[in-house]
C-alpha cells in the first residue's frame, strides 16, 4: 500500500489520519469533522489498516478490544467456577481416593465436578490455553497501539497547520499587540505551571504529563508478567505443592524435591489438661491439642546416586516440624499438616490346632507395610499369604477388595501347611470376625496374638518460585493504574503571526477541567483571546462559571 502524501509534501504511512509534520487531516472523514480524533495523534494503527493476509487476520483478532474483554470475562468465570468446591491440592485425601472424596462429601454434584476436571481446574490444559490467549491478546493490543503512540509523542512538531489547530476541542483566535512579549509571557506562565515548553520561531508547544499516556501500557506489562507467573506454575521446579504420609521409623523420598529424603524419627502429641466445656462438649471433643510435632532427619543423595537408593545418604539436618514452623531447605518448605495415631504396624498370629489351641505350632510376625510371602515355622509347618488387603472393604466377584493402601482394616487369605495337613488348608482372616474357610472346615487356624502400632505424620511440601514474579507483576499493574487514573496529558499549541494574529489550541486526554484551569491562568496572565470549547453545548456556555465567584454579604438568591 502506498504512502499518503500530504499537501505540505510529507510522506505519511498508509492509514495515518493526521499528517506527521503539519497535522492536517488526511482522510475525508477527518476533514469533515469539527474535532479530530487524537487518540493516537492520528498515527496509523496496524489492526485498523491491514486485513488481507492470514497473519493480518490473526493480529487483528487478538488486537481487538472486544476479544480481549471477552477472554477476560471467560477467564474470570472459569476461575470462579474453580472456587465452588475446594481444589484437589487442598483436599486431605490420598491421590487415588480424591474422586471418591468428592462424591462422598458433595454427592452427585461433587462427582460431576470432579469428572469434568473442575477439581483441578487451574492446572488443566484448556485453562492454561485460555490464560495464554489472554496474554497474547494483551501483548498484541499493546504493540498495536503503544508503538504508534510512542512514535507520535516522541516526534511531536511545534508548528502545526491551521486546520489542525482549529480542529482541536479547545481553540482561541484573536489579536495581540506584542507577539514576542506574548510568547514570552505564555512560556513563563506555562513553565511556572510545570509544563515543558518548546519554541520554534513564532510557535510554541507546552506539554505536561506525557507519561500519563503510558499508564494503560504499564498495566499491560504488569498483567503480562502476572500471567507469565501463573503459567510458570506448570513448569517443573517453579511450583511444588505435594503431600506425603510418613510413619515413625520410615524413610521416604520427598515428592517434588529431587534427591531429598526424610525420616520420621518420632511423632509427639501434647494436649491441654482441661475439662471439656462449651463447644467441646457440643462437638464431643474431650481434649484439645496443644502441640503436635514430628522429629525428622533430612537426607540428600550424593551426586550420581540412582533414584530411590537409600544407601550412603548424606545427612543435611535434624529438625522438629511443628504447626507454622516448617522445615525449610533450598527454597522448599515442609509443613506439618495432619497426623494419625496408633496406625497398625505389625500383626502377630499363632498357628494353632482347633483341638488344642494352648500349644501353638509357631508364631508369624507380619510387617503390614512390607509383608513376606511365606513364613517357615519349622517342624514341617509353614504359612503362606495368598492375598493381603490393607483396608478390606468386602468381596467383588469372590475376590477381596481394599479401599486404600493404609492398614486400617487388614485382612489375609492364608494357606497353612502342617505335617498333619500336607496339602494345606485355606482360611480368610479379618480382625474381630470369625475366619472364613472357603474350602471346607479346617483342622488348623490362625489365632490373633497381638499387634504393634505407630503414629504417622502428614506433611505438605511447598515451593513457589512464581511468587516474586506475581508480586512484581501486581506492583507494575498498580503503578499503571495510578498513573492512568491520577495524571493526564495536557498540551497547548500557540502560534503568533508578525501582524499580531494569534491562534491557540489545547488538548487533554482526560479531565478537561484541569486543562481549562491552566488555560484560565495563562490567558489572564498573557492577555490572550478567550478560548472556546467546541464540544460544549451553547446552553452550557451561557451558564456563569462558579469558579472564582464569591457571594457578597447581603446577596440572596430567589
Amino acid at each position: 500500500m502506498e504512502n499518503i502524501i500530504c499537501a505540505c509534501g510529507h510522506s505519511n504511512p498508509y492509514g495515518t489520519k493526521l499528517c506527521e509534520k503539519c497535522g492536517r487531516p488526511l482522510t475525508e472523514e477527518g476533514k469533515e469533522t469539527k474535532v479530530v480524533d487524537m487518540r493516537y495523534d492520528g498515527m496509523a494503527i496496524r489492526s485498523k489498516t491491514y486485513n488481507k493476509t492470514f497473519i493480518d487476520k490473526i493480529w487483528n483478532f487478538f488486537s481487538s478490544v472486544k476479544v480481549g474483554i471477552t477472554l477476560i470475562i471467560i477467564t474470570l468465570v472459569a476461575a470462579s467456577i474453580g472456587t465452588i468446591l475446594p481444589q484437589e491440592m487442598y483436599v486431605n485425601a490420598p491421590e487415588a481416593n480424591k474422586a471418591e472424596y468428592y462424591e462422598k462429601v458433595y454427592g452427585w454434584f461433587g462427582k460431576v465436578y470432579n469428572n469434568l476436571g473442575l477439581s483441578d481446574l487451574y492446572t488443566t490444559v484448556w485453562f492454561q490455553i485460555l490464560v495464554g490467549m489472554l496474554a497474547i491478546s494483551i501483548i498484541v493490543a499493546s504493540l498495536d497501539r503503544g508503538i504508534p503512540l510512542h512514535k507520535s509523542l516522541k516526534n511531536q512538531r511545534v508548528k502545526r497547520h491551521e486546520s489542525f489547530m482549529k480542529r482541536q476541542r479547545i481553540i482561541a483566535e484573536g489579536q495581540v499587540q506584542n507577539p514576542d512579549e506574548t510568547l514570552d509571557k505564555v512560556e513563563q506562565k506555562m513553565t511556572e505551571l510545570k509544563y515543558k515548553v518548546r519554541r520554534d520561531g513564532s510557535a510554541l508547544l507546552a506539554e505536561r504529563g506525557r507519561f500519563a499516556r503510558y499508564g494503560p501500557y504499564i498495566n499491560h506489562v504488569g498483567l503480562i508478567i502476572f500471567l507469565a507467573g501463573v503459567m510458570l506454575r506448570l513448569v517443573p521446579g517453579f511450583h511444588v505443592d505435594e503431600t506425603i504420609w510418613i510413619r515413625e521409623g520410615e524413610t521416604r523420598a520427598i515428592p517434588g524435591m529431587d534427591g531429598y529424603f526424610i525420616k520420621n524419627n518420632e511423632f509427639t502429641l501434647e494436649t491441654h489438661d482441661n475439662k471439656p466445656q462449651g463447644e467441646q462438649l457440643a462437638q464431643g471433643v474431650n481434649v484439645m491439642a496443644k502441640n503436635y510435632q514430628t522429629d525428622v532427619t533430612l537426607y540428600k543423595q550424593p551426586e550420581g546416586a540412582l533414584p530411590g537408593d537409600l544407601d550412603n545418604l548424606e545427612k543435611v539436618k535434624d529438625y522438629s516440624i511443628r504447626v507454622n514452623h516448617p522445615l525449610k531447605e533450598n527454597g522448599y518448605a515442609l509443613y506439618q499438616m495432619n497426623y494419625r495415631l496408633n496406625e497398625l504396624k505389625q500383626m502377630n498370629f499363632n498357628l494353632v490346632s482347633k483341638a488344642n489351641e494352648e500349644e501353638p505350632l509357631g508364631q508369624i510376625e507380619i510387617d503390614l507395610t512390607n509383608p513376606k510371602k511365606e513364613y517357615d515355622l519349622g517342624n514341617g509347618s509353614s504359612v503362606e499369604i495368598l492375598v493381603y488387603t490393607p483396608d478390606f472393604s468386602g468381596f467383588e466377584n469372590g475376590e477381596p477388595q481394599t479401599k486404600t493402601s493404609i492398614p486400617n482394616n487388614p485382612a489375609f487369605l492364608f494357606r497353612m501347611e502342617t505335617p498333619e495337613t500336607p496339602k494345606g488348608e485355606v482360611s480368610f482372616v479379618e480382625i474381630m470376625k470369625p475366619p472364613l474357610e472357603p474350602l471346607g472346615e479346617n483342622k488348623y487356624r490362625m489365632k490373633f496374638a497381638g499387634a504393634d502400632t505407630r503414629d504417622s505424620s502428614n506433611f505438605t511440601i511447598r515451593k513457589d518460585s512464581t511468587v516474586p514474579i506475581l508480586f512484581v507483576g501486581g506492583i507494575i499493574f498498580m503503578i499503571g493504574v495510578v498513573i492512568g487514573s491520577y495524571w493526564n496529558h495536557r498540551r497547548l499549541w500557540l502560534q503568533v503571526e508578525p501582524d499580531g494574529r494569534v491562534l491557540m489550541a489545547a488538548h487533554v486526554n482526560k479531565n478537561m477541567f484541569s486543562m481549562k484551569k491552566d488555560l484560565d491562568a495563562v490567558t489572564s496572565f498573557a492577555e490572550l483571546p478567550q478560548y472556546e470549547d467546541q464540544l460544549e453545548k451553547p446552553e452550557d456556555a451561557e451558564k456563569p462559571k462558579k469558579r472564582g465567584i464569591k457571594k457578597k454579604e447581603g446577596d440572596s438568591t430567589l
